[in-house]
């Protein structure tokens, strides 16, 4: 069932944040659903301007449809990430997505604001939820990308005026992560007592954090052990942060670059281990089931794991 974030979020405010995933074909959807049936968690897809002109606007769509078909107990939304204003619209348009980011927080305060604004204005119609994004995050994601002394974090005043002024319904905050597989230098991790001031600013409010994946060491390792040539020392977020930051309005968890790293690994053994098969589906079927499981990790890690029963039945999607 798809549903839109406002509506997951009003029911995850301060209990649990919802995970968001990226996907680009059908071996991700499987696993993303079933995963979370596992888990016994709502979610949310997440599609990028990247993947939209990999797969096809269509593609995407039939194979989502399909999913929701084969797991019907699945509740969801649908989410353009890092849109600009036209592919906002179009997505609005399509009558399938749900919610929409737009991103302009690379523009001054009073022109992002204004984009915004237009984005949610014409979403709000069709009741399509709208994510913003005020500061900005390092590194680097498909045709996102802030080098490092770029990079700022975002200020509660201006977070709490940005709102107001473009009536969005979640927004995306700079408090310490990246994106990619970045490498952080130091102990750097989530800024907390910075979330906690947007929150004061911003009571009941959700927040967004982008570039949450915790680049996971064994998987690098890994990786490399089968070929790759990945940087070891790279590493991400800290699974163990996201329940010091859900109490404090982080309600949406955008994860990508660990996706990617499960399909390379998987990958990569497969093909090293077994050099003379030429049947893809074979990884394919192995890479489903570990992202399930990846998904259900993940889950646990952000509270959500057996939440679904209580969503559906908020929601009156519950299967009879």
């Amino acid at each position: 069932m798809i549903v839109t974030t406002t509506e997951l979020f009003k029911l995850a405010y301060g209990k649990f944040a919802v995970g968001a995933y990226n996907i680009n074909n059908m071996e991700q959807a499987l696993g993303l659903f079933q995963g979370h049936l596992d888990a016994q968690a709502p979610f949310i897809i997440q599609i990028s301007k990247g993947a939209r002109k990999y797969a096809g606007v269509k593609m995407l769509e039939a194979i989502i449809r399909a999913c929701d078909g084969e797991f019907p107990e699945a509740v969801y939304a649908v989410h353009l990430d890092h849109g600009d204003e036209q592919t906002c619209n179009e997505c609005i348009d399509s009558g399938f997505y749900s919610s929409v980011m737009i991103d302009a927080s690379h523009e001054t305060f009073e022109e992002n604001a204004a984009i915004t604004r237009r984005v949610v204005e014409y979403a709000r119609a069709k009741g399509v939820s709208v994510e913003s994004e005020i500061g900005m995050l390092g590194g680097v994601e498909e045709h996102v990308s802030v080098d490092e002394k770029h990079a700022m974090l975002t200020d509660p005043d201006e977070a709490k005026a940005f709102v107001e002024q473009s009536g969005c319904d979640s927004l995306a905050v700079a408090i310490g992560t990246s994106h990619g597989a970045y490498k952080f230098s130091g102990n750097q991790s989530l800024h907390f007592d910075r979330i906690a001031e947007i929150q004061k600013r911003l009571p009941g409010f959700p927040l967004v954090m982008h570039g949450s994946s915790s680049v996971p060491k064994d998987e690098v390792e890994k990786i490399n052990r089968y070929g790759g040539q990945l940087d070891p020392s790279a590493r991400g977020v800290d699974e163990s942060e996201f329940a010091k930051a859900i109490p404090l309005g982080v309600t949406k968890v955008n994860i990508d670059t660990d996706g990617r790293l499960v399909w390379m690994r998987v990958h990569r053994e497969h093909f090293y281990n077994d050099p003379k098969n030429f049947d893809f589906r074979k990884p394919g079927a192995e890479y489903i089931k570990a992202y399930a499981d990846f998904i259900v990790n993940k889950s646990k890690a952000l509270l959500s794991a057996g939440t679904l029963p209580e969503v559906q039945a908020a929601l009156g999607a519950a299967v009879q």
